[in-house]
C-alpha cells in the first residue's frame, strides 16, 4: 500500500496510507513491524488477523501488534485512506494497557476517538498548529483507556450481510448531514428496522444511530480545525438540529467544548496538554 512518512521521531512515526486496491484485486499476507494505531479517514476495507475478521469504515481504528500477520481485503469498495501512528515499545510501555488491548485488531467508530482522529488529520495536513506527535500520543492513550475492559471479540456475519452493513455505513457517512432515522437507514439495506439494527450492530460493533452521530462528530471536528465558520453553523451543517445538543455531545466525546477544540487546533497548547495529562 502506498505510504508517505509524515513524521519520524524516536518514539513515534506517522505515515499516510492511500490504498487504491478494489474488489477483485488479490490480497496478500503482511506482518506488523511494530505497535500501531491507524485512523481510517475514508473508505472501507476488511482486516483479518489471528483468526478474526473485521470490517473497517471511516472513523474506525486498526490496531497493529508487532509480529502479527494480517491480510487486508477490499470486497466492498475501491480505495481507503488511513493515518497510521507507529509507536516505539518504550512509548507503548509508558502509555500502558494490558497486552491483549494491543491485540484488539479493530475498534469501531467511537465518539471519543473520532474527534481526536480528525484533529490528528488536521495536524497532518498542516491545517492545525497542534503537534502531530502530541495528538498521536493522545489518540493512542485514549484508545487504551477506552478499550480496556471492553469485549474484544470480532463481529460475526455472513459475507453478504457484512457487505450490506458496510454499504449502509458508507451511505450514512455520505448523508450524515441529513435527518436520518432507523427506518430510512433500514430501507437502504432493504431490511426491516429490527433486522437491520441487529445486522449493523453485529457486523460493525456500533448501532446505526451511534455511527451516524460519530460521523457527524468526525465532520464537525474537521470543520472546527479547518475553517473559522461560526460554531452554530458547524453544528447545523453536519446534521445536529440543536446547538446545545451538539455542544454537549462534542464535549462528552472530546473532553473539551467545540470552542476549546478549535483553540487547541489553532495552537493552544495548554488545552491539549491538559487532555494529554488526563488521558495518561
Amino acid at each position: 500500500m502506498p505510504a508517505t512518512t509524515i513524521l519520524s521521531s524516536g518514539s513515534l512515526t506517522v505515515a499516510d496510507y492511500r490504498c487504491t486496491v478494489g474488489p477483485g484485486d488479490p490480497s496478500f499476507v503482511e506482518v506488523h513491524g511494530g505497535f500501531s494505531v491507524s485512523y481510517v479517514r475514508k473508505g472501507s476495507f476488511g482486516y483479518r488477523t489471528r483468526g478474526r475478521s473485521f470490517d473497517l469504515v471511516a472513523g474506525s481504528l486498526l490496531v497493529g501488534h508487532p509480529g502479527d500477520e494480517f491480510v487486508c481485503t477490499h470486497d466492498h469498495v475501491c480505495g481507503d485512506e488511513c493515518l497510521s501512528f507507529q509507536l516505539a515499545p518504550a512509548l507503548v510501555e509508558s502509555i500502558g494497557g494490558a497486552a491483549e488491548v494491543w491485540r484488539t485488531g479493530c475498534v469501531p467508530p467511537l465518539a471519543e476517538l473520532v474527534v481526536l482522529g480528525e484533529l490528528a488529520q488536521a495536524a497532518a495536513a498542516g491545517r492545525s498548529d497542534v503537534g502531530l506527535d502530541e495528538v498521536g500520543t493522545l489518540l493512542a492513550a485514549r484508545f487504551v483507556r477506552v478499550v480496556s475492559g471492553r469485549s474484544h471479540g470480532a463481529p460475526d456475519g455472513a459475507a453478504r450481510d457484512r457487505r450490506r452493513a458496510v454499504e449502509v455505513a458508507l451511505w450514512l457517512d455520505a448523508h450524515s448531514h441529513e435527518p436520518i432515522d432507523l427506518e430510512r437507514a433500514a430501507q437502504e439495506a432493504d431490511l426491516s428496522a429490527f433486522h437491520f439494527l441487529r445486522l449493523f450492530s453485529r457486523v460493525l460493533g456500533v448501532t446505526p444511530h451511534q455511527y451516524l452521530v460519530r460521523s457527524r462528530l468526525r465532520h464537525a471536528a474537521r470543520l472546527l480545525a479547518d475553517d473559522s465558520r461560526p460554531i452554530t453553523d458547524v453544528a447545523f451543517d453536519v446534521g445536529f438540529g440543536d446547538l446545545s445538543n451538539f455542544v454537549r455531545t462534542f464535549h462528552r466525546a472530546a473532553g473539551v467544548s467545540p470552542r476549546g477544540f478549535r483553540r487547541a487546533a489553532k495552537g493552544d497548547r495548554k488545552i491539549l496538554q491538559d487532555r494529554l495529562r488526563a488521558a495518561l
